[in-house]
Formats: structure tokens, sequence, C-alpha cells
């Protein structure tokens, strides 16, 4: 065994090591399959780029080391901040609702971990994500760089309030719950764009697809659901 000196470290990597981690990547690629047939196709998810993107995106590097075992669960994970990373099912909703063909410009609210954010990139022509955290914005960034999602922009801001800069949108997907479909949200979405966002109460929300089609706009509700709340100017306070 060689010790660690200015030149690096390299160490002697005990055969048992090898094996224990292969059995873990195994059985993480047996829930990813579990996840894709019983979570994801059986409830509904017909998309086929969303199938295969959900597939090709490792869910595990964006879940803290504790909860790598989890990653293909069918649940909500804590990330830092007192955020989460939504379950696969929800993950997988959101995207197929937003009907994506390859050329969109997605507004993200809300970057969490980055895994939503890995999922658009892999589905549309160019991603904006708004984070408040700028914590959370500096990880995902790292875990979309490991990957290579190159068409992403990143950005510290009130999500509420959208991304100007940079609008209209073809697509707004919204990973947070507000009581209404903020102001500025709409009025940055193209003619004909979709606004996926979950609908209600702190505690309890409907996931909505809102089609923006003239004055009346068509709405398509999901599923119930349940987020941590949208917080800044046209959303909810903080606390």
């Amino acid at each position: 065994m060689k010790s660690c000196g200015r030149t690096g470290c390299a160490s002697a990597f005990h055969p048992s090591s090898f094996i224990l981690y292969r059995m873990f990547d195994d059985a993480l690629q047996r829930d990813k399959q579990i996840m894709l047939r019983h979570h994801l196709k059986a409830r509904g998810i017909s998309d086929a780029r969303v199938i295969d993107a959900m597939a090709r995106i490792p869910r595990e590097r964006f879940v803290d080391e504790s909860l790598r075992a989890e990653a293909y669960s069918d649940r909500a994970l804590g990330i830092a901040c007192g955020q989460t990373i939504s379950q696969p099912y929800i993950v997988a909703l959101m995207t197929q609702a937003l009907a994506l063909r390859g050329e969109e410009r997605v507004l993200e609210i809300g970057t969490g971990s980055g895994y939503q954010t890995a999922i658009l990139a892999a589905l549309a022509g160019d991603v904006v994500s708004i984070e408040r955290h700028e914590a959370l914005s500096r990880q995902a960034a790292a875990r979309l760089a490991e990957l290579g999602c190159d068409r992403v922009r990143l950005v510290v801001a009130d999500g509420s309030l959208g991304w100007p800069a940079d609008a209209p949108y073809d697509r707004i997907l919204v990973a947070a719950a507000a009581a209404s479909a903020p102001r500025h949200l709409i009025e940055q979405l193209l003619p004909g764009g979709i606004l996926v966002i979950p609908l209600g109460g702190r505690d309890q929300q409907m996931l909505q697809a809102i089609r923006r089609i003239g004055d009346e706009p068509q709405i398509e509700p999901l599923s119930p659901c349940r987020f941590v709340p949208l917080v800044g100017e046209e959303g909810w306070p903080e606390g």
C-alpha cells in the first residue's frame, strides 16, 4: 500500500469491496427496472421518450449518499435546505404532461437536486432552471456537469417571478406548490404553451397542466400531490 503524497494517492483495493460495490449497483439496477415497470408504465406513463430518459438518468446521483439505496423507491426523498426530490412517478407525470418533442425552451421553477432538470435537458431544446437556495443550485450544477448536461442554465432567484430575460417559454414546470398560478409565469408562457404546476394549500395540492389558449386556458387536473411551498413574491411567504 502506498501512502498519500503530493502526486496523489494509490491504495490497495480489496476484492470484497469490489463485490459489495457490484452487489449494490446490481440492486439499484433491479430497483430501476421495478420503477420503470410498476411505478411508471403500470400507472399510465406511456410517453416512450419520458420512460427512456428516466431509464438513462441515474437518480442515485441526485440523492444523499445515505439515501442512495432508496433512490428508485416510489416516494419523495429529503435533500438539503429542507427541500425534496419528488417521487419518480410524479417526475414522470409532470414531464409527460409537458408533451416535449425536443426543440422546446423550458423554464423549471425549483432546481432542487437537479434530477428533474436532467430529465428535462434530455428531452427539450434548452432549459432554464431557477432555484432560490444558492447551495442547492451549486450542487445541482456540479451533478449536471458530471453527467454532461450542457443545455441547462441555472439561476439563483425568486422562481415565483419566472425569468423574463430568456422568456417566452414553450413550457414551464413548477416543482413547488402555489395557491394560484403566478401571473408572471403565465405572461412568460407562449400562446399554446403548457404550464405544469401543483395548486392548492400548503399541505395538499392538485397537480395541473394548464395550456395557454387565448383568455380561457385549458386546465387538466393530473393527480393529487404534496409539494414544498413556492416561496416568493407571487408565492407563499417564508416560514
